[in-house]
């Protein structure tokens, strides 16, 4: 009876290395006011306005993302170890948030959204939570839904770190479904005043 002859393993494929993006000879950073129901690319499906409608500066790309139903501060740089350093969780930079809730937030729910709020994927990071005054804002359009019989308030919140719909995910599980989104600030870049659609240039370097 023949036997089948020996079989050698295949010699291990080198992992395959990704280039490096250079660094870009002029540096650029973006800051962008991004609208609410814009979609946080270039790219679209025809369906929804996109950074392409705003910002007509080739080569920068976004530091991070703001979903398509919240509006506020968009980082974009060219510049790559930038952009890593700002949408990197590891570095934990601080993003603040101004969130419309549905309720009354009382010293309990502020609590919990500080010391960690259990979601589907674990516990949150410790957080600053605060009651914050009815902020001077720009209409949202369209408005946010507002039920008579249901009281709102604003609440800032500040995360060091970025899961998915992070915030609502946070305020829901406190009983305080959010209304309304608005990212003010992140690390040490704020949105100063720019209007939806706006942006500005600042000269880019690492945060501490």
């Amino acid at each position: 009876m023949a036997t089948a002859p020996p079989s050698h393993p295949r010699p291990a494929q080198p992992p395959v290395r990704r280039r490096a993006r250079p660094a870009p000879s002029e540096p650029r950073l973006l800051l962008l006011n991004k609208p609410f129901d814009v979609l946080s690319q270039f790219s679209g499906d025809g369906t929804h306005q996109t950074l392409s409608d705003f910002v007509d500066v080739p080569n920068v790309y976004p530091a991070g993302r703001l979903d398509r139903d919240s509006e506020g501060l968009l980082l974009l740089t060219n510049d790559g170890v930038l952009q890593a350093h700002i949408a990197d969780p590891r570095h934990k930079l601080p993003k603040t948030y101004w969130a419309q809730v549905e309720g009354a937030p009382d010293e309990a729910a502020l609590e919990k959204l500080r010391t960690g709020v259990r979601l589907s994927d674990g516990i949150t990071r410790p957080a600053e939570a605060a009651l914050l005054p009815d902020p001077a804002l720009w209409p949202r359009d369209p408005p946010i839904r507002v039920r008579t019989q249901i009281p709102t308030h604003w609440i800032a919140l500040t995360l060091r770190e970025g899961r998915n719909r992070q915030v609502r995910r946070m305020t829901a599980a406190v009983g305080l479904p959010t209304l309304r989104l608005v990212r003010v600030q992140i690390g040490p870049w704020c949105l100063d005043g720019l209007a939806p659609g706006q942006w500005h240039e600042v000269v880019p370097h690492l945060p501490a």
